[in-house]
């Protein structure tokens, strides 16, 4: 059996390796294949250090931060360059997007809402009254939206770990933003200075307890617009070893009173305790095949 796998690791990583580097030598194209190249329309790649170009989209999935489960319903898309990977590390530094949006933002809503996460019960008096207004107002709903914490250039991703299914493909620091009328604008778990830190994996994680091991998967190959786009579809990317620093800026002027409420709510939040699980469809091209398609289409 570990033979059997063994085998079928070296084969994918033999196609995926073909596959990428091909991109490179593609043949003929037509002005037809200009649509599906704009999703790659913000990759810096006249930057010279840019090797592919990636549009990377989590369709579904789900955060767990302590005690709250946030199901991904809304795409959240990684696009941008990366290097070449460093001969030591293996490893290729990714380069930000051109628009400045290398992680989107897609609000995604939280369970149970605003009601789900303070408690009224046990909040100051100040804070109840200022629920009891909100949901009157019946503005309870809760958003949660990753975004990056640090810049596109502390991203890091490996092709090699990303095909074989070892170690971690994507490494990235991120931050949760909380968002509702009553919690303000700057209600996040996670800052630039204090970031979440995902290690992302197509292979077993190995978290601490209580969390238990949770496989991931690298998809599979698919050759669109004659090779120009290698496109790897069904890939899951997962981390659950990851910790987390407690809430900060939540209720403005109440945050005092507030942050400890979301805390509470969250639960413990060190590692072993949260799971990140994306499932997405990851498309690569290169700069040469970018450079084709604006000549042929003027």
């Amino acid at each position: 059996m570990r033979k059997q796998r063994k085998t079928t690791r070296v084969v994918f990583t033999a196609m995926f390796v073909i596959a990428v580097a091909s991109l490179g030598l593609a043949g003929s194209a037509q002005a037809k294949l200009v649509e599906p190249f704009t999703k790659f329309q913000y990759c810096p790649w006249h930057n010279a250090e840019v090797a592919k170009c990636m549009y990377a989209t989590t369709n579904s999935g789900e955060v767990k931060l302590g005690n709250k489960t946030v199901p991904i319903e809304k795409p959240v898309v990684v696009q941008g360059g990366y290097t070449e990977p460093n001969p030591t590390t293996k490893l290729s530094k990714f380069i930000a997007a051109t628009n400045g949006v290398t992680l989107s933002k897609a609000a995604q809503n939280v369970p149970g809402g605003l009601a789900g996460i303070v408690p009224e019960a046990s909040s100051p008096a100040l804070v109840k009254a200022l629920i009891k207004f909100f949901f009157e107002n019946k503005l309870t709903g809760l958003t949660s939206t990753l975004e990056l914490a640090k810049p596109a250039s502390e991203i890091t991703i490996s092709e090699g770990n990303l095909s074989r299914r070892e170690n971690v493909a994507l490494k990235m620091p991120v931050k949760v933003h909380l968002e509702n009328p009553f919690l303000g604008k700057s209600c996040y778990v996670g800052s630039s200075s204090s970031p979440i830190w995902w290690e992302l994996t197509t292979y077993k994680t190995a978290p601490p307890v209580p969390n238990a091991s949770i496989e991931g998967a690298s998809g599979k190959i698919a050759f669109l617009e004659e090779g120009l786009i290698l496109q790897l579809n069904g890939t899951k990317l997962v981390d659950n070893s990851w910790s987390a620093p407690g809430a900060s800026g939540c209720g403005g002027i109440l945050a005092f009173l507030v942050n400890p409420i979301i805390n509470s709510q969250l639960g413990p939040t060190t590692a072993g305790h949260n799971t990140a699980i994306l499932n997405n469809t990851i498309e690569i091209t290169t700069p040469f095949a970018l450079e084709y398609i604006e000549e042929e289409n003027p």
